[in-house]
């Protein structure tokens, strides 16, 4: 019985390293993103806009900020 369990474990430990292994290798191979490609940076002005929320209200940059700036959040749903 303890030889059984010996057996499992060294097999378990293997697959976790063989998962982790090309886990690595997977990431390696991936494509780098150019994040500063992908829009307004954190500190920079975004551009004017006009964007209607979910109630349809339209939005615009100037009636968003308060004092301090404002943070903008873009959340894409699932119902799209």
């Amino acid at each position: 019985m303890e030889q059984r369990i010996k057996i499992i474990t060294r097999a378990g430990i293997l697959a976790s390293f063989l998962f982790v292994w090309e886990a690595v290798s997977t990431a390696q191979e991936r494509e780098s993103i150019d994040v500063a490609a992908l829009g307004p940076q954190v500190g920079e002005q975004v551009p004017d806009f006009e964007l209607p929320d979910q109630n349809g209200q339209v939005h615009t940059r100037d009636s968003i900020l308060g004092p301090n700036g404002a943070m903008i959040l873009f959340h894409r749903s699932a119902d799209w």
